[in-house]
């Protein structure tokens, strides 16, 4: 039987793939691919996610696309807002008739003799194994697990008679009303519910074992706001994007080189969102700002919801749970009929699915990064993985553009791989540098970064449009193949 062939095969239909999806189609016309999605709609992260108040955690203007502008003045947006956006983005572009849903990839194997991917994928509506091949395989499915949520264990636990919840398995019939519930965690997730359950339960405590950098971004962006009266969103678009990077850039590369300075200003700016609030326990984490990555609340609605005392905050650690609620090593006990564990993710690079080249397995943690996008020694696959300190988006354009450029190169020189290589020093620092425990727990299984380009991942989008927008495909770190060969014999043309 003869398996369906395509140019490319696109995994994940988050915002991401659509991206990819729409590169192909403006910049490669002629190109035949797919997008393979294991869910039942298009959105990804923006899809899954629907516990209350979900929402960007970057401003639209670099976390939308750069080539198709988001036209509100709204920078932080709720999640069926960007889920729209990527619907329409979708249908503008004439890629919803690519996508194909209920595929799970399970398995990718390279074959050296033909040059292409032999792609393993479940129906997850039906339970068939259906096989197809690629020439490129593209993964833009994210870095996290969307079957199940990081939970830690707590003591006690079973003990406890009300519900607990994880924010990524959100129970569309849950009612607040009238219940004391306890939030545990102090990243983005939580401090969005926080503010949001307010108005529906009647207490609401924030549990942290550790504090986290928070900063109040105006919820409408003032300078898009007032170049919208005065000038179209096509030339009003880059001008806030590009503020907006600037900015961010900025912040992120003062906190590396003068994190002191940083912590005092974050320090100063809390207090004058809560004053009197005891902000040296509750909002002065023990790392540097970016350690991990910063927090953002829109109209500083978190800082308001504490200091109107519609929700508490409380930093301790949890000894186990009763039936009644938590007690924390301090003693004190809070009282709970809604636990709500927003403890993060579960790490699951290229979705989980399985590479291999000519039968044998390819070890993630044996391989280098190649432009944060590719892998040592594994022809024709790329990965959108986006930025830590900065918008997704902004990283994954940049990705799936030079996937693009990558490709018309191979047709342009003849060439039928593209297969990067470590570097001859060698390297052993991780993938991300991020001290947040989802990163932390996962970073064993994701491939390493060298010290310098093309191996180092800058998070720095300003260097990184000069490397991927204009720099050279053929470097040391890039072989190329005109024709088929065995595994393991690939000669460098540069």
């Amino acid at each position: 039987m003869t398996s369906e062939h395509l140019d490319v095969l696109v995994v994940g239909a988050g915002l991401s793939g659509i991206g990819a999806a729409c590169h192909l189609e403006t910049e490669r016309p002629g190109s035949s691919y797919a997008v393979l999605e294991s869910r039942a709609a298009m959105g990804g992260t923006w899809d899954l996610f629907r516990y209350p108040g979900i929402r960007s955690d970057s401003d639209m203007f670099t976390l939308g696309y750069s080539f198709r502008p988001w036209k509100e003045s709204k920078a932080i947006a709720d999640g069926a807002d960007i889920r729209r956006y990527i619907e329409d983005t979708a249908r503008e572009y004439g890629v919803t008739q690519k996508i194909r849903y209920h595929h799970k990839v399970v398995s990718a194997d390279w074959s050296s003799a033909d040059s292409r991917w032999a792609v393993t994928v479940e129906r997850t509506d039906t339970g068939e194994t259906v096989t197809l091949t690629c020439s490129w395989l593209h993964t833009c499915s994210g870095y996290y697990s969307y079957e199940k949520g990081f939970s830690p264990s707590f003591e006690g636990e079973e003990r406890f008679t009300g519900q607990v919840i994880h924010p990524q398995h959100w129970p569309e019939d849950l009612d607040l009303s009238g219940k004391e519930v306890v939030v545990i965690g102090s990243g983005a997730t939580a401090v969005t519910l926080v503010p949001n359950l307010a108005d529906q339960a009647a207490k609401v405590t924030m549990l942290q074992r550790t504090p986290s950098y928070i900063l109040s971004l105006p919820g409408r962006d003032p300078l898009a706001k007032a170049l919208k009266k005065r000038l179209p969103d096509r030339l009003t678009y880059p001008i806030v994007r590009w503020k907006n990077v600037l900015a961010s850039t900025a912040l992120y590369q003062l906190s590396r080189r003068r994190p002191a300075l940083v912590r005092r200003l974050i320090r100063r700016l809390t207090l004058k969102q809560l004053p009197g609030f005891d902000v040296d326990t509750h909002f002065n984490p023990p790392y540097n700002p970016w350690d991990q990555r910063l927090c953002l609340v829109p109209d500083g609605d978190l800082f308001r919801t504490l200091r109107k005392g519609k929700a508490d905050m409380v930093t301790d650690r949890i000894a186990h749970f009763t039936e009644t609620g938590i007690q924390l090593e301090s003693g004190r006990h809070l009282e709970a009929d809604v636990v709500i564990t927003a403890t993060g993710l579960n790490l699951l690079p290229v979705g989980g699915m399985t590479l291999s080249l000519d039968g044998k397995r390819v070890d993630l943690s044996e391989t280098v990064s190649y432009k944060g996008m590719m892998l040592s020694g594994v022809p024709n696959f790329t990965m959108v993985i986006g930025y830590t300190n900065a918008s997704w988006t902004l990283k994954a354009d940049l990705v799936n553009r030079y996937v693009c450029r990558l490709l018309d190169h191979l047709d342009d020189q003849g060439y039928v791989t593209a297969t990067p290589v470590a570097p001859p020093e060698g390297a052993d620092a991780p993938f991300l540098d991020l001290a947040s425990g989802y990163v932390q727990r996962s970073l064993d299984g994701l491939p390493k970064q060298g010290g310098r380009t093309p191996w180092r991942l800058h998070q720095n989008y300003i260097l990184d449009v000069r490397m991927m927008k204009r720099g050279s495909l053929e470097d040391e770190g890039m072989t190329f193949q005109k024709q088929p060969v065995a595994a393991g014999t690939q000669k460098s043309v540069a």
